[in-house]
């Protein structure tokens, strides 16, 4: 056996209460209970539970500091015997040193009860992830969802306003079961959003282009828009580019904190006639001819 004072990782200054706190500590982190077929683990077990037998002795730990007997509590010239038990400990590393010590003892202080009447501790159950997939409407502005979980229970899922994607909604206690009576893990809803055919949410801000005409452009127009609340009348100013920006204020997402509305921002996008048009052709011709448009100036 090593050095008692290195199994426990304690100076020889240590006093009684920092080698129980040690040994409470390490008892904790090896005890077999807890590391079921590790054989290795079970070695350090025996291996510490003896060195704190031998410590906690206040003789045996003199007469080992003054050399008088080995780190197995056996006789100077004498290898490997080590002491009769002086208690009835029954558990690897139990009862090999002291009087009446008994690992168990201190096991009891920890884990509750003492080995033969301890009953398994209870723990929480595991945490279950779900991946719900959920409209982008009813990611923008809240709604309800039906979920079946692994245990084949059906659920709503209330969708929180302005929900995002990869964002997670626990629901307590709906995941897997507990042991020894512990509660019950949860669920965690991970959120996954569809995409729209023309919104996208940036922020609190919603965002989306307009296609419009080439008259609706240069003689400006009130056209019905749609918004994540239903349709409303936008004004183009006329002569307007395409990729000019207006906004709409308090028509994008809800704010969760502020509980204040965003805004939505219509890129403008003008759209030609797909087949040829040779009266806007030759409209076009015409106006060029008296008019000199230079739109690459920033370019030279």
């Amino acid at each position: 056996m090593r050095d008692p004072y290195s199994v426990l990782g304690v100076p020889k200054s240590a006093t009684d209460a920092e080698l129980k706190k040690t040994y409470r500590k390490l008892a904790k982190e090896l005890h077999p209970d807890s590391n079921a077929g590790n054989e290795e683990i079970a070695e350090k077990f025996k291996e510490v539970s003896a060195a704190y037998g031998l410590l906690r002795d206040p003789e045996l730990r003199a007469r080992y500091d003054r050399g008088e007997i080995n780190p197995d509590g056996s006789e100077k010239g004498f290898a490997g015997g080590g002491f009769h038990p002086r208690s009835g400990g029954s558990h690897p590393g139990a009862g090999q040193f002291g009087d009446g010590f008994d690992p168990e003892e201190i096991f009891a202080s920890i884990f509750g009860g003492s080995r033969r009447q301890r009953q398994p501790r209870q723990q929480k159950g595991q945490d279950i992830t779900y991946r719900l997939k959920v409209d982008f409407l009813d990611a923008v502005k809240g709604g309800k969802k039906s979920l079946t979980l692994e245990n084949n229970k059906n659920l709503n899922v209330t969708i929180p306003e302005n929900v995002k994607e990869g964002q997670k909604i626990r629901l307590k206690g709906q995941g897997g079961g507990g042991m020894a009576g512990g509660p019950a893990g949860d669920a965690l809803i991970e959120i996954s959003i569809r995409p729209h055919a023309y919104f996208r949410c940036e922020g609190n801000d919603i965002h989306m282009d307009l296609p419009i005409t080439l008259e609706e452009a240069v003689l400006g127009e009130k056209v019905n828009i749609p918004t994540i609340d239903g349709k409303v009348t936008m004004t183009i100013p006329k002569g307007s580019s395409s990729g000019r920006i207006l906004r709409l204020k308090a028509k994008g997402a809800l704010d969760p904190k502020s509980k204040e509305k965003g805004d939505q921002y219509v890129k403008l996008q003008i759209m030609l006639p797909q087949d040829p048009d040779e009266e806007l052709e030759t409209a076009i011709k015409k106006w060029a001819k008296h008019k000199t448009q230079n739109v690459r100036t920033h370019m030279a």
